[in-house]
């Protein structure tokens, strides 16, 4: 995959600036070689496997640029991958028509180059170069140009991981992870799926009253089995767009797994679902970490006290040091306004943090409790509801998409809304 903008000195455009939406699909398994000329370049590579998108490629650097690259393959196999940097004109195309006389089959090159020209660059494709990147480059162009040789342009937006954590049990990281899925399901119409981790404990059937014979234990419990088709089978149809693979939240049997244990049920997921949302539950081991790492984004949900403060901040921290590359995790503050409990309001929480959160969520046990005992979402009770709005906007800001369908209320919402106010 060439991207013809990067390389045409005719189109005016920032490649060190990634969009605000830019969302990159993992890489698949693959062995990666780079053969870099300067250190800066061979940092931003080293850099980039590390980033969580390239977990499964194999990456090794070498110095020495394109000769040095065509002296290694005389005698060894080419990987999946080659990256070469170098720094003229001529010698790219001479040093990759060497390159073939050793490259095997299938093997796919990146090339990068400080020359910005459109007749290189047809010269590059003529010659089956897969992409062409401008230096200087940084880690996340790095990544961009390894995963995108795996994915294609129009599934760009398919397979967006979202993961919704409590920062302390009993916050209700689960009803809010619920509802802003149902936001992004009915009012994004982005087809979604809410897979509940929960196994021993999980509400999601509850609250979307459903009660499915399978789920994701089958999955888990099955690595062999798992592929598109026994996903599918696995899957319990809530709404036209939203559909959910629930937890069995039986205790005849214990749920201890192995860091890699639901690599292959997200995998999956990526492939046939444009949004699947994680229901994490609060527990510190090697495949919740790893759940939250490998997300696309990530939604911490917390109450206004001391311990939520400190285990937010924990795991804000360490969430943007494991993944440089990325957006930085948000967080809503949950249960606000409980009568006679000090709380520590949302100004305190955004110092500490060094972020705001993206919406203080209203303490309101009669809606919220009419919704879990009657397996609905707030929308359904109540469109008008101030947390219905918030779902929305946390569904927005979680999705990266700015339109929405508003939920329709009736003529006196408008009268009723200045009667809340007053």
């Amino acid at each position: 995959m060439i991207n013809y903008a990067r390389q045409n000195p005719e189109v005016q455009t920032d490649v060190t600036s990634p969009p605000a939406d830019d969302h990159i699909a993992p890489a698949p398994r693959v062995s990666v070689q780079a053969f870099c000329e300067t250190v800066e370049t061979a940092a931003a590579v080293q850099s980039a496997g590390e980033d969580r998108r390239l977990g499964k490629a194999h990456l090794k650097i070498q110095m020495g640029g394109m000769a040095a690259a065509v002296e290694a393959y005389r005698s060894a196999p080419t990987p999946n991958v080659i990256i070469l940097e170098t720094e003229g004109r001529n010698d790219i195309l001479t040093g990759l028509d060497q390159l073939a006389t050793v490259c095997d089959s299938g093997t796919r090159v990146i090339v990068i180059g400080r020359v910005n020209d459109v007749t290189l660059y047809r010269e590059l494709v003529r010659r089956g170069v897969s992409d062409y990147v401008i230096s200087p480059v940084n880690a996340l162009d790095v990544v961009r140009s390894i995963c995108g040789l795996f994915s294609s342009p129009e599934a760009k937006a398919v397979g967006r991981i979202i993961a919704v954590v409590g920062a302390k049990g009993g916050v209700g990281a689960s009803t809010i992870a619920h509802n802003v899925a149902w936001a992004i399901a009915r009012d994004l119409a982005l087809d979604s799926v809410v897979a509940d981790l929960d196994l021993a404990f999980g509400t999601a059937g509850l609250d979307y009253n459903q009660d499915p014979p399978q789920g994701i234990a089958d999955a888990v419990f099955s690595p062999d089995r798992v592929d598109t088709a026994f996903i599918d089978r696995l899957l319990s149809k809530c709404t036209d767009h939203l559909s959910l693979l629930a937890a069995p939240a039986t205790l005849d049997r214990v749920y201890d797994f192995g860091a890699e244990a639901f690599d292959a049920i997200f995998d999956t997921l990526r492939t046939t679902m444009p949004c699947i949302v994680l229901d994490v539950p609060h527990q510190w081991s090697g495949w919740t970490k790893r759940a939250l790492v490998g997300a696309d984004d990530i939604l911490i949900v917390a109450a206004p006290d001391l311990a939520n403060l400190r285990n937010t901040k924990n795991i804000f921290d360490l969430l943007k040091a494991s993944r440089p590359n990325d957006r930085t995790p948000l967080y809503c503050l949950n249960q606000v306004g409980i009568p006679k409990r000090p709380e520590i309001n949302s100004g305190e929480f955004a110092k500490a943090i060094e972020s705001e959160p993206i919406a203080s969520i209203p303490f309101d046990p009669q809606m919220f409790g009419s919704a879990a005992n009657n397996g609905q979402m707030i929308a359904e009770i109540s469109a008008t509801h101030r947390s219905t709005e918030m779902f929305l906007q946390i569904a927005q800001r979680l999705t990266g998409r700015g339109e929405t369908k508003k939920p329709r209320g009736s003529f006196l919402s408008p009268l009723l809304e200045k009667l809340r106010a007053k």
